[in-house]
């Protein structure tokens, strides 16, 4: 099982594909390396492929304590400089879209570029009053969801998640192995509940980053995508926007050949 040790904790990684052009892939909360399993062959012959688990989920190292996205930034750029992939492409979904933003703004000496399917950057949205009621919702979902998890109810967390996430019916949808994967993570996804760092997000260091940055998304959720990528337009000074027809979420899982051939031909211009 290949692990490496970066930040004093073991991150279990895997490098593939046929191309020269490095690629990162950051996943999302709950998940792991698996999510990404239909998507990389699609970009291995263009891409020397990267993905791993974060720490804290599956078969990465678990440190005691509390977590923080500073961390999980801090172990992305270590697995790039480690493995001499800078400058990189990065490409991130949801949680994983957000870790892959920042070091454009901490780190741009790593990146190439970067893609975000849907990052989570609601302090963005703190003065949108259109927004106002979507994210009390999201608010709601993981103060349930964190009571779920501290009082030991990982799966009945899970599924809770998943259900009001991707919608009523989409957990029994899932393979067996898929929703053992998220009950096991269930405690880091506390973690970022818990973090009071996780949803600073600097526009002035965004701003500065002058490389091309592809913002995808799925179908849905417009009262907060729509705004949080057009105050994302205004700071960024070279941004696509593209959605990926049936990704949801998700695309990665539930559209994996048109998100892998955006990423693609977005990155091949670059």
């Amino acid at each position: 099982m290949p692990m490496t040790r970066v930040n004093n904790v073991e991150l279990f990684f895997e490098l593939s594909g046929r191309g020269e052009v490095p690629l990162a892939l950051v996943h999302g909360s709950w998940a792991s390396h698996h999510t990404w399993e239909a998507f990389v062959p699609v970009v291995a012959d263009s891409f020397q492929v990267l993905t791993y688990d974060r720490r804290g989920h599956s078969r990465s190292q678990r440190p005691p304590g509390q977590g923080s996205i500073r961390e999980d930034v801090a172990d992305l750029a270590a697995l790039i400089a480690q493995f001499d992939l800078a400058p990189a492409w990065v490409v991130g979904n949801s949680q994983g879209g957000l870790i892959a933003l920042r070091p454009a703004g901490e780190r741009p000496e790593l990146l190439r570029g970067v893609s975000a399917h849907e990052p989570p950057l609601f302090s963005l949205l703190r003065d949108e009053p259109a927004a106002a009621s979507a994210l009390a919702a999201i608010r709601r979902l993981d103060a349930a969801v964190a009571e779920r998890i501290a009082s030991g109810d990982d799966s009945g967390a899970a599924e809770f998640f998943i259900e009001a996430i991707l919608g009523s019916g989409t957990w029994e949808r899932l393979p067996d192995a898929y929703r053992q994967e998220l009950i096991n993570n269930a405690p880091t996804y506390l973690d970022q509940i818990r973090d009071p760092e996780n949803e600073l997000f600097d526009s002035e260091w965004i701003a500065a980053f002058d490389g091309p940055a592809l913002l995808t998304r799925g179908q849905g959720h417009d009262e907060i995508v729509d705004p949080m990528y057009k105050r994302i337009a205004e700071l960024l000074s070279e941004v696509t926007f593209q959605t990926i027809a049936g990704g949801g979420h998700v695309p990665q899982r539930f559209a994996p050949e048109a998100y892998a051939e955006a990423v693609a031909n977005f990155s091949s211009t670059g």
